[in-house]
């Protein structure tokens, strides 16, 4: 048995984040080992701890520790918009950008008739059921500009079309953009800048 085969496991499990590789996963470990009580250790604690009260929200898809996220229970938020995402990093852009005020539903992907991915492997039926039972007046589609995303998008446009006002952002997220890895500036001028659809 190896001296080092813990430390290669961690390392092995790094690499499998994104943006790490072999390289980058050595380092990181390293530097956790170095830091053992500074970071190791109160980073095992706190993994342990969101690996067993994470949960993603049973009406719209975030991630939090209660079965309903506290964006769905805050009242002050119930204005009738919901912005529709791809996944909960493009959420937590919206809300770092502070310029969306209402609700949310995470769609947890995109449609991709390549990877078999159709509406029931999303959330699209569980935003239908959103918008019949819930008092919405307006939802925006926050997707991806990629094709994938505008695919999407068109879908449930096409679900909703006639039951509730629709929007898209519009400039300011290039063409292939990811949500994720734009800055608020550029978020907040394109969700004022959203057009209906």
């Amino acid at each position: 048995m190896s001296s080092t085969q813990d430390i290669d496991a961690l390392i092995d499990m790094m690499a499998k984040l994104p943006g790490l590789g072999p390289r980058s996963a050595r380092r990181a470990v390293l530097h956790l080992i170095r830091k053992r009580d500074l970071l190791l250790t109160p980073l095992a604690d706190v993994m342990q701890t969101v690996a067993t009260t994470a949960r993603e929200c049973l009406n719209c898809g975030n991630v939090g520790t209660a079965d309903i996220c506290d964006i769905c229970t805050a009242n002050k938020r119930a204005n009738g918009e919901i912005c529709v995402v791809e996944d909960v990093a493009d959420l937590w852009a919206m809300e770092r950008s502070g310029v969306f005020h209402g609700r949310y539903h995470v769609l947890g992907g995109t449609l991709s008739a390549l990877d078999a991915i159709g509406p029931q492997e999303l959330r699209i039926p569980r935003l239908v059921d959103r918008v019949a039972t819930e008092d919405i007046t307006e939802v925006i589609l926050a997707l991806n500009a990629t094709i994938d995303g505008q695919t999407t998008a068109h879908y449930i446009a096409d679900q909703l079309e006639g039951k509730v006002q629709l929007s898209s952002l519009a400039q300011g997220v290039p063409i292939g953009g990811e949500l994720d890895y734009l800055d608020d500036g550029t978020i907040i001028a394109a969700m004022r800048a959203r057009k209906a659809l």
